[in-house]
């Protein structure tokens, strides 16, 4: 396996893992700030009020987006076996 090859395989799994966490991560920043805005508009500055809908919201993007993650999971080791089976 050549350098560029390496670099390849490298490059793709780091645009794999950003692909499976970019969703999860949405979620929470959107109702991490939707949290925040509500705290500054009523002025309630509980600081453990984020977490439990933060928890629940990203619980609940998870199971929506497994589907996807394991689908993008697969097609990334069937590619990286038919680059093994190719050698």
């Amino acid at each position: 396996m050549s350098g560029a090859e390496v670099l390849d395989v490298g490059r793709d799994a780091i645009w794999l893992t950003i692909q499976m966490c970019a969703p999860v991560l949405i979620v929470g920043l959107v109702v991490g700030v939707g949290i925040g805005l509500l705290q500054a508009l009523t002025q309630i500055q509980e600081q453990t009020l984020i977490y439990a809908p933060k928890i629940v919201a990203i619980f609940v993007s998870l199971l929506i987006f497994m589907p996807m993650m394991g689908a993008l999971m697969s097609s990334f080791m069937k590619t990286i076996a038919a680059r093994i089976a190719g050698m």
